[in-house]
C-alpha cells in the first residue's frame, strides 16, 4: 500500500491536542486511518540536556535512543486526537515498545519524522494496533519505534484473539544486577515536563484514582529510558533493537531493580519490584 501523507509545518499545540484528547471519550469505529503525518523536528538542546539529566543519560554527542521518541510524541499526540481517529487517547494502554537504531544518532540538528498506524488486531481484552514512528536525516532512515497499543472494549469482527508476544518465551538465565532506582512521588511530573507525556495516571494519585489505579504510576517509557542508560555499556552505537514488553505499573514511590544478561550481540533484561514483582521484560539484539 502507498500511504498517503499530511505534510505539517510544526504540529499542533500541545494544549490544544489535550484538548482534543478530553473531547473524545468513546469508541467511534474499527478502522484505523490509512494517512501518516510527517514533519521535520528540530532538537532542542536545553530539553535534550534535562532529558539526559532525568534518565541519566551521558552527554556524549549522541542522541538517547529513547529521545526521538519524545520528539514525535507532539506528532503521535495529533496523529491519535484527529477527528477520523476511531480510538479516545484517554484509557489507551502501552503494552509493548521497540526501538531500532539503524545509524548513530550524532550530529543532528533535526529529524524528519513520521507516524502512522496499522496492524489493527483482536485482543483478549479488546484490540491492539501499532503506533509506529520513524525517524530519518538526508541520507535516509535512522531510528523506528513501534509502540503495541491495547484498545479496551473494541470488538473486532475477525478471528480469534492474537497470543501474547511473551507467552512462549522461556524465562532468561544468567541475569545479574545492573542497577537499582528509586522512584519518587513526583517523577510523574518531572518526566511530563521534559517528555510532554501529562497522562493523568502518571501526575498524582488524585488524577490517578480517575481512572482506577491507587496511585500514581511512572511512565513506561521513563523506566525503559532509565534501563537504556544503564546498558548503553552493553550495546553497540547503532545497529541494534531495544525492546520491552510493559507488565505491573511502577506504583510511586517505590525502588525497582534492573537485572540483565552479559554485554554481547543480543541479551535480555527485567525490571523488578517489591515482592519480585515484574515491571517490564525485555531484550536486545543486532540488526
Amino acid at each position: 500500500m502507498t500511504r498517503p501523507w499530511l505534510d505539517l509545518h510544526s504540529p499542533d499545540s500541545r494544549a490544544s491536542l489535550y484538548l482534543r484528547a478530553l473531547r473524545k471519550r468513546t469508541i467511534s469505529g474499527s478502522t484505523l486511518p490509512t494517512q501518516g503525518l510527517r514533519c521535520y523536528l528540530r532538537v532542542q538542546p536545553d530539553n535534550l540536556a534535562a532529558y539526559r539529566r532525568l534518565c541519566h543519560f551521558p552527554d556524549d554527542g549522541r542522541l538517547p535512543a529513547t529521545y526521538p521518541h519524545v520528539m514525535a510524541f507532539n506528532l503521535q499526540l495529533q496523529l491519535l486526537t484527529r477527528a477520523d481517529f476511531p480510538f479516545p487517547l484517554l484509557g489507551l494502554v502501552h503494552l509493548n515498545n521497540s526501538i531500532e537504531v539503524r545509524r548513530p544518532l550524532g550530529g543532528l540538528e533535526g529529524l524528519q519524522v513520521a507516524v502512522w498506524a496499522e496492524n489493527l488486531q483482536p485482543h483478549a481484552k479488546g484490540g491492539t494496533f501499532d503506533l509506529v514512528s520513524e525517524a530519518s536525516d538526508g541520507l535516509g532512515l535512522l531510528w523506528r519505534e513501534t509502540s503495541r497499543m491495547l484498545v479496551r472494549g473494541l470488538t473486532l469482527e475477525t478471528s480469534t484473539p492474537a497470543a501474547s508476544d511473551t507467552a512462549d518465551r522461556p524465562a532468561p538465565t544468567g541475569l545479574v544486577q545492573a542497577t537499582r532506582w528509586y522512584a519518587d512521588r513526583d517523577i510523574g511530573r518531572r518526566y511530563a515536563k521534559v517528555a510532554g507525556d501529562y497522562n493523568p495516571i502518571h501526575l498524582s494519585a488524585l488524577s490517578a484514582r480517575l481512572f482506577g489505579f491507587p496511585s500514581a504510576i511512572a511512565h513506561g517509557m521513563w523506566s525503559k529510558a532509565m534501563a537504556l542508560a544503564a546498558l548503553q555499556g552493553h550495546l553497540p552505537k547503532a545497529g541494534y533493537r531495544f525492546e520491552v514488553e510493559f507488565h505491573k505499573p511502577v506504583r510511586l514511590p517505590a525502588e525497582v531493580v534492573l537485572s540483565a544478561t552479559e554485554a554481547g550481540p543480543a541479551g535480555e533484561l527485567r525490571l523488578h519490584g517489591q515482592e519480585q514483582r515484574l515491571h517490564m521484560s525485555g531484550r536486545w539484539a543486532a540488526l
